[in-house]
């Protein structure tokens, strides 16, 4: 099994687990995966069921969305995964969903505040929510996305903040690796129902104090870290 090979697995895998992971109703999400070398990206292939995706159906894509491997359409989000990959050298796996809850936040157009230790674990301070893409934007509407998402991380470290929230649309969440990838999508729909659910019961609520907010996240993800086995 060559590289590339192995990548279409994992891509395929971690697409069909959106499902199991409830985080999408229909066809409302992909997963992406691009190679060590970044010279191939594998998708899933447009409005194709989960249940159908085999291995052999994943597309795969050079930097250039030109198709260089299967005989399907990859994902129509696929431009916006390229934008990503091209500005976030560090990631290596993106998972776009419509989960419920971070698609409330993304839909009210509100950033998801950190309010306590369970979103520190994963994301070092909010989640972001990208600004509304202009009528003069629509022609390259998901490259756009893209780019619109790049934007509003020009002072936020993708790496540690692994996600946003595009405004009036839905959430998009990377991390290290596919795998990576698909556990901040888990964490991020997880942490918005906490969150919506926490706001319901205080609306004044404030975020968790910094200095708490920063010892969750080293102890999982700093340089002296201790979360684990690893």
């Amino acid at each position: 099994m060559t590289a590339i090979d192995r990548l279409c697995v994992e891509v395929c895998d971690a697409n069909r687990a959106l499902v199991t992971r409830g985080l999408v109703t229909l066809t409302w999400g992909n997963v992406s995966g691009i190679s060590a070398d970044r010279c191939f990206i594998a998708i899933k292939p447009s409005g194709v069921e989960y249940s159908d995706l085999t291995p052999e159906m994943i597309v795969v894509v050079d930097p250039h969305g030109v198709r260089v491997r299967g005989d399907l359409r990859p994902s129509t989000d696929t431009p916006t995964h390229l934008e990503l990959y091209r500005s976030f050298q560090a990631i290596g796996g993106i998972v776009h969903t419509h989960s419920t809850y971070a698609t409330m936040f993304a839909q009210a157009r509100l950033e998801l505040p950190c309010l306590g230790t369970t979103h520190a674990d994963h994301f070092a301070g909010p989640v972001p929510v990208t600004r509304q893409l202009t009528e003069a934007e629509l022609p390259e509407y998901e490259r756009n996305t893209g780019r619109l998402i790049v934007e509003r991380f020009a002072s936020i470290d993708p790496v540690v903040v692994p996600g946003v929230l595009v405004a009036g649309h839905a959430p998009f969440v990377w991390g290290p690796d596919v795998t990576g990838a698909l556990h901040n999508a888990v964490a991020l729909e997880a942490i918005a129902q906490m969150a919506h659910g926490t706001l319901a019961l205080r609306e004044s609520v404030q975020p968790l104090e910094p200095h708490i907010l920063a010892k969750h996240h080293e102890r999982k993800h700093g340089t002296n870290r201790y979360y684990g086995q690893s």
